[in-house]
């Protein structure tokens, strides 16, 4: 596997048990970095219900904003790391005190921290920028924002896969 993977589709595409099935083909220790706020019974029962489908091979860390730290503190503890998904940590850190240019700064992090980590690196993103124009000045900000951080990650990523109706489209390999 290269050593960084960007995993990138719409709702329901297959883009979470596919980058899911990539990490698993390396051996060893593997990390899963959550970046969901579970607020509601249906979310905890989401997050519950991944937990379950991941072996004993794998462990949580539960990181709603810090990802580049994260990845850093673990990028020599573990044989992959699969961060799902950036789009809830775009949401997290736009509602947060930091707002956008937390966010600007936190891409940065996230981008370098791909760049000099120990083990690859999957991480996952809703394409949010096919559909219609939100009506509101927050989904807005919402959609341009997931898009360019979406963008910067696939620029800094090894290989970007596309996933389609649970099919993977390669559409970048270095």
């Amino acid at each position: 596997m290269k050593k960084s993977t960007f995993v990138i589709g719409g709702c329901r595409s297959g883009k979470s048990s596919y980058a899911q099935v990539l990490a698993e083909k390396i051996s060893g220790k593997k990390l899963y970095i959550a970046t969901c706020i579970p607020q509601d019974d249906e979310m905890r029962a989401r997050a519950s219900l991944h937990q379950q489908q991941r072996g004993d091979e794998w462990e949580t860390l539960e990181e709603p904003v810090e990802l580049a730290a994260a990845i850093r503190t673990n990028k020599e503890k573990y044989a992959v790391i699969l961060v799902d998904c950036l789009t809830l940590w775009v949401s997290n850190i736009l509602l947060s005190s930091a707002g956008k240019p937390g966010l600007e700064k936190a891409c940065r992090a996230l981008a370098e921290s791909l760049n000099t980590t120990g083990c690859p690196v999957v991480l996952v993103s809703n394409e949010v920028g096919a559909g219609i124009v939100p009506e509101n000045e927050l989904a807005r900000l919402y959609r341009d924002e997931a898009g360019r951080v979406n963008q910067a990650m696939a620029a800094v990523a090894d290989r970007v896969i596309w996933m389609v109706a649970g099919i993977p489209v390669k559409i970048k390999e270095n």
